[in-house]
């Protein structure tokens, strides 16, 4: 039996082939740039959602496609954090969680970078 991805997973490992190139990926390319067995109407499908999501933007190249990353890995990042906040019923007690699971360096990285913004 296969292994099964995390939810997301392949959405990920997709933009990060996309995030690693600096030129249009077409599907083909981007199945090139990932490790395993996937078909390539597997990776048409995610590229297909990922455009509808507004995640990645696209350009007809001959028949097919070519796809570039929309969005940056990093602003990806905060607005799945802010979203999860916004989900939050206690947001206040999710940010506590959030800051007590970082090691020490990354807490000392957010206080760092909450004294700079508040000047």
């Amino acid at each position: 039996m296969a292994v099964r991805r995390p939810i997301g997973a392949l959405e990920h490992e997709i933009l990060g082939v996309l995030w690693n190139s600096d030129q249009p990926m077409t599907p083909s390319d981007v199945l090139a740039g990932l490790d395993g067995d996937l078909a390539y109407t597997t990776v048409m499908t995610v590229l297909g959602r990922l455009w509808n999501k507004g995640l990645v933007e696209r350009v007809r190249v001959g028949r097919a496609f070519a796809y570039t990353s929309a969005i940056s890995e990093a602003d990806l990042s905060a607005d799945r954090m802010r979203a999860a906040l916004d989900r939050s019923s206690d947001s206040m007690a999710t940010m506590s969680h959030f800051v007590a699971s970082l090691d020490s360096a990354r807490q000392e990285q957010l206080r760092a970078l909450l004294k700079k913004r508040s000047k």
